[in-house]
């Protein structure tokens, strides 16, 4: 009498199974790989750095560090120009130049010289002009390029500018005759001095690319063996539904967490945090899991799966793409299942936050998993009960 064949080994032949099914596949085959290749070179494209300095450049220099208040140490004179000259404080870089033709030229991009987008140009007798009341004209050298707001702000600079410099030509602090005091707020974590570059912002959203590719993948290769009724085929031999259903979430959470972390490691991202980060590989791989099971089962041939795979997976995408767009995130985007994957990404490779940091993020991915995940089998089990 054959003993009977035991659950792990059937489900391990149906993934085997399962598996030269998707190497034979050469669509989603060919896709994966250079889907793979296309999102690390991408990544190494992408610019690595931040340049938080503004510069500014004044004319004439001896107003640089009267009117501005610079105490930084002089920095390096960018190559060819003598007669610029640059001091830097808290992310703003002060070039002096001798001449207002030098200055809008050089903002101008007509010379070489350093780079700076926004050219002061006071009078030469500037001091005298504000002793006696008379009219200044303060020249603003504006790059084409500048946003519209960095635009008003020295706009604003120039005329705080005048105004103190009226007032002390009096004799008098501008504050007794205004008597305003500034505080500033900042609404959210103030990330002023570690900025996220490009690079860094795009690895979430790669990275999500990576995990659907696979939701689709596997969403693909269970609506082939749905319409071609392999299941109930699989059914007939000692493997039972439940057999089946945990191969096919085996394999699909095994392909899309083995895709996310040979992605993380080639873009060279483990570390200090390297396990919280494999704990949020796994999770949105499950979550993606969950998904092509609900497409896979619901669609009725490949573009239908497909449409549904990209409705469900669109919406998921929307805590990555918001990365790109620094700012306060929205309650709604938070209730998404895929929000504590991204933050985590985003946090352990960027700030080096730890398990201290990133439990609570990671604990409602966690939930999500269970809830999509359980969604994706109830909805194919019921699938394959109806064949």
């Amino acid at each position: 009498m054959a003993r009977p064949v035991s659950h792990p080994a059937l489900v391990a032949a149906i993934v085997r199974k399962d598996l030269r099914e998707f190497s034979r596949d050469r669509l989603w085959l060919i896709l994966t790989i250079v889907g793979l290749v296309m999102f690390i070179a991408v990544f190494w494209m992408l610019p690595g750095t931040v340049d938080e300095t503004i510069r500014v450049g004044v004319t004439p220099p001896d107003l640089a560090e009267t009117l501005l208040g610079l105490s930084a140490e002089e920095g390096e004179v960018a190559p060819g120009q003598d007669d610029a000259e640059g001091q830097e404080t808290q992310g703003l870089e002060v070039v002096r130049f001798d001449s207002e033709e030098k200055l809008r030229a050089v903002v101008a991009g007509e010379t070489d010289g350093p780079d700076v987008a926004v050219g002061l140009a006071f009078p030469d007798d500037f001091a005298g002009l504000t002793a006696r009341g008379d009219p200044v004209t303060v020249t603003v050298y504006v790059e084409s390029g500048v946003p519209a707001e960095v635009r008003q702000a020295m706009e604003s600079a120039v005329r705080e500018i005048v105004y103190f410099a009226a007032g002390a030509a009096e004799g008098v602090d501008p504050m007794d005759v205004v008597p305003v005091r500034q505080e500033t707020v900042v609404l959210g974590e103030d990330r002023a001095g570690e900025q996220v570059s490009m690079r860094e912002r795009m690895r979430p959203l790669l990275a999500f690319f990576v995990l659907m590719m696979e939701s689709l993948a596997l969403a693909g290769l269970i609506a082939v063996e749905i319409q071609r009724r392999t299941v109930t085929a699989l059914l007939v031999t000692p493997a039972s539904l439940t057999d089946v259903l945990a191969a096919k979430s085996l394999l699909g959470t095994t392909l899309a967490f083995f895709e996310a972390v040979l992605m993380l490691a080639l873009t060279r991202s483990f570390g200090a945090g390297w396990s919280v980060l494999l704990a949020a590989a796994l999770l949105g791989a499950v979550i993606v899991t969950g998904m092509a099971l609900i497409s896979g089962a619901a669609g009725k041939d490949f573009m239908g799966t497909l449409f549904l795979s990209m409705a469900l997976l669109v919406p998921l995408a929307i805590p990555a793409v918001t990365v790109l767009f620094p700012g306060s995130t929205a309650t709604w985007v938070k209730a998404l299942p895929t929000y504590g994957v991204m933050e985590a990404f985003v946090r352990v490779t960027s700030y080096g936050e730890s398990w201290v940091d990133l439990w609570g993020p990671l604990a409602l991915a966690a939930l999500w998993c269970v809830a999509v995940f359980g969604v994706g089998l109830l909805v194919l089990r019921r699938k394959v009960r109806t064949l």
